[in-house]
């Protein structure tokens, strides 16, 4: 039964406050204009929105497709003050039509909804309406940036929420707290079964999600195929904030791989790296830091090389996708041109890993058709320069059968090198 010390963390955590920074305001990135993303990853931009509505993505998370489309009509309907009156979801301060207001409220109500049926002794119920509860309260914080007060209290209530319910789930959570550079991080194991060790999978997303966000890709695809499943936040983010994102994406992910040696239902010998998005760029780059310690690396739509490189698909990016990368680098203030010019250091190509020899660990790129953050080549590239590597790019329509598709790849994969 979840503790009724926590019953109020929302009403303490959101008390009201005239001084809250709306989230668009905070990076202020000079000389840009708004490019616009349509695909099945990232979602869509929409005229009139500061944020990249990632839709499909949210439902296949769990999110009510109704329900969102409501909270969207609250905030586009809301006649309070914004940041730029251009922009629908820049409504300033905690009120109505305010997006972590109303993302954070439907998260709230469902936690209620969870303590009512937990009180009740419908347990399993309650633990999915808590995990109802912390994906509505990470879509508050999106796009996670650093010095969003708000958006961190929304933080604190996804995390909350995501630990009571796994706390009722029938696999166990445990938390695997990491040291590195004199701090802290959280890293979350799900295992499928305690009286074994387990192949076990090291997994990121990308630098707007957080590690609660994985939940699926374990209920779903990871924890059914028998592996357990590691999560930690890219650095910057979440568990991870108090590290600023360098090129090195992958240290934290080393430490963690170096500590869980000692955690007693890991076989140690038999541990991957999955990473989508920038947690493909950890993924593949740890492989090469450490191949004793891998059997496999497999990115997801990786940000690689392309993206972070050539001129035509750095125009592509959106501004709050900018926001974002230079929030995680701790470069506010300065010039598209000055940021963009900053990210051909995080290509695994420009720092001599990918394309000039080849590394023991087996390594799988894949992604969707199509897709403007992972091009082709990036993918050949890493086939290329793993021993036993490869390159799949499938089909990017229906999506949800495109994600289950990529999965059931991924998951192939694993069977095979954790073996």
């Amino acid at each position: 039964m979840p503790d009724p010390s926590k019953t109020n963390l929302s009403e303490k955590l959101f008390a009201p406050r005239q001084t809250s920074k709306e989230t668009s305001s905070l990076v202020k990135l000079a000389h840009i204009s708004s490019a616009t993303v349509h695909n099945d990853i990232d979602g869509d931009s929409e005229n009139g929105w500061y944020r990249v509505l990632r839709r499909p993505q949210w439902v296949w998370q769990g999110i009510d497709p109704i329900e969102m489309e409501a909270i969207f009509a609250r905030i586009a309907n809301s006649d309070a003050a914004r940041t730029n009156d251009e922009l629908l979801d820049t409504v300033i301060g905690y009120k109505p039509g305010n997006w972590i207001y109303e993302w954070a409220q439907t998260g709230a109500n469902y936690l209620k909804e969870a303590r009512a049926l937990a009180n009740a002794g419908k347990t399993d119920q309650a633990a999915h309406t808590l995990l109802n509860a912390s994906m509505y309260y990470s879509v508050a914080a999106y796009p996670h940036l650093k010095g969003d007060g708000l958006a961190a209290q929304a933080e604190v209530q996804a995390g909350q929420t995501y630990r009571e319910a796994m706390a009722l789930m029938p696999h166990q959570m445990k938390i695997i707290d990491v040291k590195y550079e004199g701090k802290t991080f959280q890293a979350y194991i799900h295992l499928p079964r305690t009286d074994k060790l387990l192949p076990t999978v090291i997994v990121s997303g990308g630098l707007d999600t957080l590690q609660s966000d994985l939940w699926r890709l374990y209920r779903d695809y990871l924890g059914p195929a028998g592996f357990a499943m590691v999560t930690l936040d890219m650095p910057s983010v979440g568990h991870s904030s108090h590290w600023a994102l360098t090129e090195d994406t992958s240290r934290l992910h080393q430490a963690l791989l170096q500590q869980i040696r000692d955690v007693p239902w890991v076989d140690h010998h038999k541990v991957a790296m999955l990473g989508l998005r920038f947690g493909g760029n950890a993924a593949i780059r740890l492989g090469f830091m450490e191949p004793n310690r891998l059997k496999t690396c497999v990115s997801l739509g990786g940000a690689i090389h392309g993206i972070l490189s050539q001129p035509k698909m750095l125009d592509a990016i959106p501004r709050m996708t900018l926001d974002v990368i230079a929030s995680r680098m701790g470069k506010n203030g300065v010039s598209k041109a000055s940021l963009t010019s900053h990210l051909s250091a995080w290509s695994l190509k420009q720092q001599g890993l990918l394309g000039r020899r080849k590394v023991g660990v087996p390594m799988l790129g894949i992604s969707l058709n199509n897709d403007p953050v992972c091009a082709e080549m990036d993918n050949q590239l890493i086939a290329m320069s793993s021993r036993g590597g490869k390159a799949i790019i499938l089909p990017d329509t229906p999506l949800h059968d495109g994600y289950h598709r990529a999965m059931t790849t991924v998951v192939d994969w694993l069977k095979d090198k954790l073996a």
